[in-house]
């Protein structure tokens, strides 16, 4: 398999459809079209949110991975902040390239600069090529984690 070189970077306003269409790749969704009124919206939240970095991985100029890094200032721990790390995926097509390592390197010195104790993630309990990745960069499972979906 051919390994790129990853060009990891904070998402843009002209990243928002890559995004969507990465997103909507993880839940096995199918998405076409523009993005709505909302999510424009949303997205300019996102991306000028104090203690957040919406990453993207890109090769040859296409944007083929993303991640979310959200850095939570803490009051244990002497005050320093932990860091968690969601909808991290890449596309189907570009796996197995080392994207995800990629973004998952850059998403660990993010935190390490902002002076966190830790970074966490949470991953489906089927993907354990992705725990091999999180293993091999010295992420272990010392928790069980817990989740409820709300109704909105």
């Amino acid at each position: 398999m051919r390994h790129m070189t990853a060009n990891i970077r904070p998402a843009t306003q002209a990243d928002l459809r890559s995004i969507l269409s990465l997103l909507a790749e993880m839940h096995d969704d199918t998405r076409t079209g523009d993005p709505e009124a909302r999510e424009l919206e949303l997205f300019d939240r996102i991306l000028t949110q104090p203690l957040r970095t919406l990453l993207v991985a890109e090769e040859a100029g296409i944007v083929v991975g993303t991640a979310d890094v959200l850095v939570a200032e803490n009051l244990s721990r002497h005050g320093k902040p932990w860091a968690t790390v969601e909808n991290l995926v890449v596309s189907r097509s570009y796996r197995r390239r080392g994207h995800g390592k990629a973004l998952m390197i850059h998403a660990i010195r993010i935190a390490e600069e902002l002076g966190c104790y830790k970074v966490q993630l949470v991953s489906n309990e089927r993907r354990a090529r992705a725990h091999s990745l999180y293993e091999h960069l010295g992420f272990d499972a010392p928790v069980r984690g817990f989740r409820r979906y709300l109704k909105t």
